[in-house]
């Protein structure tokens, strides 16, 4: 964390306006917000603010309004719910530049909070318009970051903001940063890496990464059948890529150039139908019949994954292990979520991980709350995982 200022290093900010970009992109239903948990990751960084003594003027996008003004895509019901959810008032503004948002910002009684409207009403906002930037800054004195989960994009409120006004890291953001540093930029190993997912084609990049990284690398889901197919296994009716056989080899060999194990199933849940409760069977490899599709690991793989995890120090985890949203076939996800959380919560694991369907997952087996950190950004996460230089968490830097 050394890279990044942090918001107790801007000190008092009495009179200051902070311009915050958060997260508030949450999920509605009729008008209502059906989720606060991004509303709820914003507490500490606005409080901490207004204890420094800044008034807080909040940025953050809903849904995508390609720059024009959709009025269901108005931030004005989310304001109401972060007010329930800061205790105090929170003001809404129209708009997120001019002089009329200024004259808004400067009502505000010290420490006051208000949230503007959605930064992708604009369409340079996503082109990170340089004139843009330079309207959105003039309402405020220093800029602060709490949205990693769109730290992958150089818009305007990302990394525009930021090299205009002095910038730091917000809290979430600052925790974010923290847990994966330990998980990958400076782990205690082994590190254990678990991937999971339907397909390798939306995973290559993350795959190849990671076997330079990692001292173990447990692939599950509908992914694991491609690399089973190209180790010559028949995978049945399974979801299976067979046209990148080439590359599943392609990353084996890396794996094993950089002295990385590959953990691939040694035995497999099958069943004729993609149904909860199909008829099922238990088997090993070379057993999976051609109208048969593999939908979990079986036990034998998910005590290879538990002897991995008793090995590791670090565990990085996106994605389960089978059709884990379907039973009996999210057995090996609880299992092995459940195992790593155990250990996590005893200290003898850090464990991170991250991805929309991980953090699913991980909710489904009761074993989100164990791990060190679950993050909630969805792309950002994975681009992270895959080595990417994320523009938003760059522009924080120096």
């Amino acid at each position: 964390m050394s890279d990044f200022k942090t918001i107790e290093s801007a000190g008092d900010l009495t009179g200051k306006v902070a311009l915050v970009r958060v997260d508030f992109n949450v999920p509605m239903d009729g008008g209502k917000v059906t989720d606060d948990t991004r509303l709820t990751a914003a507490l500490e960084t606005v409080n901490t603010l207004r204890t420094q003594g800044a008034k807080v003027a909040l940025l953050a996008h809903f849904g995508r309004p390609k720059g024009e003004r959709k009025p269901e895509m108005s931030l004005a019901p989310v304001a109401h719910a972060f007010e329930k959810v800061l205790g105090s008032p929170v003001a809404f503004a129209a708009d997120c530049k001019g002089p009329a948002v200024a004259e808004e910002i400067a009502a505000l009684p010290p420490a006051g909070v208000i949230l503007l409207e959605n930064t992708r009403y604009y369409a340079g906002e996503e082109q990170n318009d340089p004139a843009l930037a330079e309207e959105v800054a003039a309402l405020g004195d220093i800029y602060i970051n709490d949205a990693f989960s769109a730290a992958h994009r150089a818009h305007v409120s990302t990394v525009g903001l930021a090299q205009l006004l002095p910038a730091y890291a917000g809290k979430s953001m600052e925790r974010e940063l923290s847990a994966l540093d330990a998980a990958l930029g400076t782990p205690q190993r082994p590190v254990l890496a678990v991937v999971g997912g339907a397909k390798v084609s939306s995973k290559i990049d993350l795959l190849k990464n990671l076997v330079s990284k990692v001292d173990m690398l447990a692939i599950g889901g509908g992914m694991a059948n491609t690399f089973l197919a190209a180790r010559g296994y028949s995978v049945g009716a399974s979801l299976c890529e067979h046209d990148l056989a080439g590359t599943a080899k392609e990353i084996e060999a890396n794996a094993a150039a950089a002295g990385c194990e590959i953990i691939l199933p040694v035995d497999v849940v099958v069943a004729k139908e993609f149904a909860a409760n199909a008829p099922n069977r238990t088997c090993g490899l070379d057993d999976v019949e051609d109208n048969e599709m593999i939908l979990d690991a079986g036990p034998q793989t998910v005590a290879a994954v538990e002897a991995a995890l008793d090995k590791a120090k670090t565990l990085v985890w996106n994605g389960p292990l089978g059709a884990f949203e379907i039973t009996p076939f999210d057995a090996a996800t609880v299992a092995a979520a459940l195992a790593a959380g155990a250990k996590a919560k005893a200290g003898t694991l850090t464990a991170v991980a991250g991805g929309g369907d991980t953090v699913a997952a991980l909710n489904h087996a009761g074993a989100a709350g164990d791990f060190t950190f679950v993050s909630t950004a969805g792309g950002a996460f994975l681009e992270w995982m895959e080595g990417k230089a994320l523009p938003g968490v760059e522009a924080l830097k120096g």
